[in-house]
């Protein structure tokens, strides 16, 4: 597939997220020049490389790679083509590839990348929300509590939130975005580029009820679109919004989930969190 060698280094390279006529020509013939592929799980990209008739030596590289792995993996680059894949996308979206590419930048190593397919910027281009900004989140927390803490945080982003999410634990994020973030527009997409492929849409609240006993199966990537531009706040809706956070918050933690929620001061809310106390 390629009449040259590339040089020595360490390539970061996209691969199919489902369909795999998604693999680019310049991907298949980095694949094919490599010495060695670096891979999450090598069942899923040997059903990849078989696909495309090419057998190469792989070795893992994931969560649990130490600095050691790592170490040895950096001996090789000086003088072999070293590919790094994910199981399916962009490798370093939401996997540890970034410290081996950190690794190999310190040691002067030559780095190169082949782009491709992602979930999420192809979820973000589907949904019909605004992508002149957006922010990727990776996966939400599992707890509760966490999973609230970071919808607060990013909640009050002025972009689009991009999160990857699975079939089982869809209900329960949706559950808590809509109680985080109210009536925002979002998309549920689904096995993207596969033959089931499907894009979902609507406001948080519908979703949730929609996937509240109905757990979809497959990869899924959840967008939601910004905060609503309502104008000013009413103070009854703030009072309201406060009474909802008390019933679970301290009185602090409640004035930032409020203030974050609506754009405002915390220590304004504050004060109004003690006045609606006495």
């Amino acid at each position: 597939m390629t009449s040259q060698s590339p040089t020595p280094g360490l390539y970061i390279v996209a691969t199919p997220i489902g369909n795999l006529s998604d693999l680019s020509p310049r991907a298949a013939s980095m694949l094919e020049a490599a010495d060695l592929i670096l891979v999450e799980d090598s069942r899923v990209t040997g059903k990849l490389l078989s696909h495309l008739g090419i057998r190469k030596a792989m070795q893992p590289y994931h969560d649990h790679s130490s600095a050691a792995d790592r170490d040895r993996i950096l001996a090789r680059l000086a003088s072999e083509v070293v590919v790094l894949v994910s199981d399916a996308g962009t490798p370093l979206i939401s996997d540890p590839g970034y410290k081996l590419v950190a690794a190999a930048r310190q040691a002067g190593a030559n780095v190169g990348a082949v782009p491709g397919p992602s979930a999420a910027i192809m979820a973000l281009t589907l949904s019909g929300l605004p992508t002149d900004r957006f922010l990727f989140g990776g996966f939400l927390p599992t707890k509760e509590k966490a999973r609230r803490d970071v919808l607060d945080e990013l909640g009050a982003v002025q972009a689009t939130l991009v999160f990857y999410e699975s079939g089982p634990r869809l209900a329960k994020s949706l559950s808590a975005a809509a109680d985080a973030l109210g009536d925002r527009p979002a998309a549920v997409t689904r096995e993207l580029t596969k033959l089931y492929e499907e894009v979902a849409t609507g406001s948080l609240p519908d979703l949730a009820a929609r996937y509240a006993d109905a757990p979809p199966k497959g990869e899924i990537t959840l967008v939601i679109g910004p905060p609503l531009d309502d104008g000013p706040p009413d103070d009854a809706a703030i009072d309201e919004a406060i009474r909802d956070a008390l019933a679970t918050e301290s009185p602090s933690r409640a004035a930032k989930i409020v203030a974050d929620r609506f754009g405002l001061k915390k220590n304004d809310i504050y004060a109004r969190v003690q006045e609606l106390k006495s």
